[in-house]
Parts: structure tokens; C-alpha cells; sequence
């Protein structure tokens, strides 16, 4: 008899395929598209539209308001609730873009680059644009709908892909990243409203909207923190360095960080509705954090460190040796990023319990401490400012598990023992498939060989070492396949 939490897991999982199948469509497409432009453009003209992405992506953040996770979080939330958030956040949206158009100038003349303040204004509508999708994403989510967001996301990525390619094949240079940003995510608000169900009625409550603000706040602070925080080494190399320094090491960084955002924010956005309606069951949210932490250190590992390991090849093969310099950068933001899993579970613990006051206080103390590290490592050149990341991310993992070894009995040493085999196995792959980079063949198939033996490799490894999340997903996904066999059988 099958019991309530493996139907549960089950729908949890599933939500999870669903949810990392949009992710990877939009991020393989964006990531063909990365690579076509990146062939077509100069670096400098990726440096540009990286500054004006800081400011767009910093008033982004106040679009949602921490409402978006207060309404998933709500275990009571009504159309009232929606609708109140809805007409909210569409009034403030149009404020944020207004101060953000006055400010364009200044912007521009902070960075003795004047053709930034026309980008900052059109790529801004963006944030416009947002205010009428985000309570849709808030919808799906907290009713586990993610199917109806493959369909949406995937749409708007592959027209923007069209677009993008065509305005940088007419020679229009960084523009052709704007017409790329702006066509997918209004492509996609357009399309989640058509498959979406829901629409914001004629109903408005300050007090419910009160409510909704008193825990949502907390994460809008510091959501705030985290995004100026991720963009400050950006703001830093934009006016201490030159443009094709920032375009290295945002290159370095976007390799590792398109898996990373497939992955986490698919986990991220399951994981933090399924934990809320279990929040009264301590230890199954123990359970749940553990077995997010370790399934996807065990998917992020192997990928993040045969990346590292192959860097150079993947470099010449797919961007040209015009970006060889971004190499190191993409090895130490491989390296950080095996562990955010870590983060991203814990956090997501803390939230679903409502403890939106603990989040917010280890943003405040996180961010102390990674600013005051990247201040040490910023004139140092930008290796050093990539390795003060990895630094603090190493801290922060500490900081993030420890109030869970109180709320859920699961401290940072034991997700540490969870994931050291894994870790190993990984890391022994990586080793196997670096004499490959010395054979006398095109790079391709050095590359392809890298791929094939890794993965080989690391599976043979979860084989003989009994890797306690190989046999899970196995577990999971081999019913999955049975049922697709018989029925084409």
C-alpha cells in the first residue's frame, strides 16, 4: 500500500523532472545562443551589457518584495491574498523603472561610458514587464504546477533566441543582448498568462497585504543583500578594470552558473512549497534537506569538476582562444559552486519553518564577512577577486547550516559526511580524464572522449562504492522508464 509520503515524494519529484526540464530547455537554448553570439561579438561589447544586467538584475529583486515566497509559504493563501500582491507589485514596478530611467545618466557617466544610459532604459523595461508574471510563478509554484512553466519558459527562450542572433548578425553589437532579454521574458509572461489559470479578481486588502509584507521583508532585505553582494565583483571590475576583464569573467563564471541555475533554482522552487506543507514534521524536513543535499551534490559534482578538469578544451572548442583568459576563472567558480546545494537546501529549511528573521540575519552576517574578504582581494586583479568567492562560499556553508543543527537536529559536520563520497568519486573522474587533453586530435573529440569516459567513470564508481543517491534516483527513475516501454510496446 502506498503511503501518503511516497505519493508525496513522488509529486515532489515529478514537480522536480518538470521543473529542471524548463530549466535545461531555456539553458541549453540560451547557452547555443551564448555561443553563437559570443563568436559574433567582441568581449567589450559583453562587458557593456554586463554593467547595465547589475542594475536590472538589483531592481528585479524589489518586484517580488519577498511576496512571491510569502504567498507560497502562506498555508492559507486565497484570491484576495494573489490579487492584493498582483495590483501591488504592478504599481511598484513602474515606480522602480521611473527612478531607474532618471538615474540611467548618472549610471553612465559612473562609468565614463555614455552609450550605457540608452541600454539601461530599454533592457529596464524588463522590470515592467516582471511585475505582471511574478504572482503567475508564485501560482504555479505553490500549487506544484511546474509542467505549465516548460511549455512558457521554453517559448519565450527560443524566440528571443531568433531575435538575438538576428540583431547581432545586423552588426548592432550589445544591443543584441538587449533584444535578446527583453524578447524572452515577454514571451514567456505572455505565454505563462495563457497557460496559467488564474486571474487577479477586483479585490484588494491592505491588511492581507500587511501580513504578506510582515514575513516577506525579511526576505526581501535580504534578497537585496544577496544580489548586490553576487554583482559587486561585477560594479568592482567594471570601474577598476577594463571592459574585456569584466567580459572574462563573466564568461568564466556563465559555464558553471547555466548547470548551476538549471539545478538549484529547480530544486529551489519545489523544494521550499514541498518542505512549507511539512513544516510541522521536523524530522521529515530533516529528511527532505538531507536527501536534496546529497541527490544533488551527486548530479552537481561530476559536473562541475569535469568542467574544471576539461576547461581548456571547452574553451578553444566552443568560444574560439579569444577567451583562453577565462579559464582560471571558470575553474574557481566550478569549484564554489559543487557545494551550493548546500545553501540552497538549508535555506529553503529555514524558510518553510517561517523563520524568515534567522534567513535574514545570516544574509546580514554572510554579506560582512564576503565583502570584507573581496575589499582584501580587489586590487589584486581579478583572479583574486574570483578566489575571494570561493573563500567565502567555503564560510558561508557553516553559516547557513548552523541554525538547522537547532531547528531540524541536521548540523553542517553531518551534510559534510554526506557528501564526501561523493565528492571523492568525482574528483577521482576528474583526475582520469585530464591525460586526454594531451592527445595529438582535434579538440572536439578530446572533448567528446572527456565526456564518454567521465561519464563511464562515475557511474562505475557510484557502482562499486554503493553511493547511497545513485541507487535513489535509480529507484525513481528506472519505473519511469518501464511505464514509457510498455506503453510505446
Amino acid at each position: 500500500m502506498t503511503t501518503e509520503n511516497e505519493i508525496s515524494s513522488k509529486k515532489v519529484f515529478m514537480n522536480l523532472i518538470w521543473r529542471f526540464a524548463e530549466r535545461s530547455g531555456a539553458q541549453i537554448v540560451q547557452f547555443v545562443v551564448s555561443i553563437i553570439l559570443a563568436r559574433i561579438l567582441m568581449p567589450s561589447d559583453y562587458g557593456t551589457v554586463a554593467l547595465v544586467l547589475v542594475f536590472a538584475q538589483l531592481f528585479q529583486v524589489f518586484v517580488d518584495s519577498g511576496l512571491g515566497n510569502a504567498l507560497i509559504q502562506k498555508k492559507d493563501a486565497d484570491d484576495l491574498d494573489f490579487s492584493s500582491v498582483f495590483y501591488f507589485n504592478v504599481v511598484w514596478c513602474f515606480i522602480l523603472y521611473f527612478l531607474l530611467f532618471l538615474a540611467a545618466p548618472y549610471i553612465a557617466q559612473f562609468y565614463h561610458n555614455n552609450s550605457l544610459c540608452n541600454i539601461i532604459r530599454v533592457l529596464c523595461i524588463t522590470i515592467i514587464i516582471s511585475g505582471f508574471k511574478n504572482v503567475q510563478q508564485a501560482y504555479i509554484s505553490r500549487n506544484m504546477q511546474f509542467k505549465k512553466f516548460f511549455f512558457a519558459t521554453l517559448t519565450g527562450t527560443v524566440c528571443s533566441a531568433v531575435v538575438g542572433i538576428l540583431v547581432a548578425k545586423l552588426g548592432l553589437g550589445p544591443w543584441a543582448i538587449v533584444a535578446q532579454k527583453l524578447t524572452n521574458l515577454a514571451i514567456d509572461t505572455i505565454a505563462l498568462w495563457f497557460v496559467v489559470d488564474w486571474r487577479p479578481k477586483l479585490i484588494f486588502s491592505l491588511e492581507r497585504l500587511k501580513v504578506l509584507l510582515s514575513f516577506g521583508w525579511k526576505l526581501l532585505v535580504a534578497a537585496i543583500l544577496d544580489t548586490l553582494y553576487n554583482n559587486l565583483r561585477t560594479l568592482i571590475i567594471g570601474r577598476l578594470y577594463s571592459e574585456d576583464d569584466l567580459a572574462f569573467y563573466n564568461q568564466g563564471k556563465q559555464f558553471p552558473d547555466i548547470i548551476v541555475t538549471n539545478i538549484n533554482a529547480s530544486i529551489d522552487s519545489v523544494l521550499l512549497p514541498a518542505l512549507s506543507r511539512s513544516q510541522e514534521d521536523r524530522q521529515r524536513v530533516k529528511e527532505m534537506t538531507r536527501r536534496s543535499i546529497k541527490t544533488s551534490v551527486y548530479i552537481m559534482a561530476p559536473l562541475m569538476l569535469g568542467i574544471a578538469f576539461s576547461a581548456k578544451t571547452i574553451v578553444t572548442v566552443i568560444l574560439t582562444d579569444k577567451w583562453l583568459p577565462c579559464v582560471p576563472i571558470l575553474r574557481i567558480f566550478c569549484i564554489a559552486y559543487i557545494f551550493f546545494p548546500i545553501h540552497t537546501a538549508n535555506l529553503n529549511a529555514i524558510k518553510a519553518l517561517g523563520r524568515s528573521d534567522v534567513f535574514l540575519k545570516l544574509e546580514i552576517i554572510k554579506k560582512i564577512v564576503g565583502v570584507v574578504i573581496l575589499l582584501i582581494s580587489m586590487r589584486f586583479g581579478i583572479i583574486w577577486i574570483a578566489i575571494s568567492l570561493l573563500i567565502s562560499d567555503f564560510l558561508w556553508q557553516i553559516i547557513n547550516a548552523w541554525p538547522n543543527k537547532k531547528l531540524i537536529n541536521y548540523s553542517y559536520m553531518e551534510q559534510i559526511q554526506d557528501i564526501v563520497p561523493i565528492i571523492i568519486i568525482a574528483t577521482i573522474m576528474g583526475i582520469v580524464i585530464v591525460p586526454l587533453q594531451f592527445l595529438k586530435i582535434h579538440p572536439i573529440i578530446i572533448l567528446l572522449l572527456q565526456v564518454l569516459l567521465g561519464i563511464v567513470v562515475y557511474l562505475l564508481e557510484s557502482v562499486i562504492f554503493k553511493i547511497d543517491s545513485y541507487s535513489y534516483l535509480l529507484s525513481i527513475v528506472k519505473p519511469i522508464f518501464s511505464k514509457v516501454l510498455k506503453r510505446k510496446g
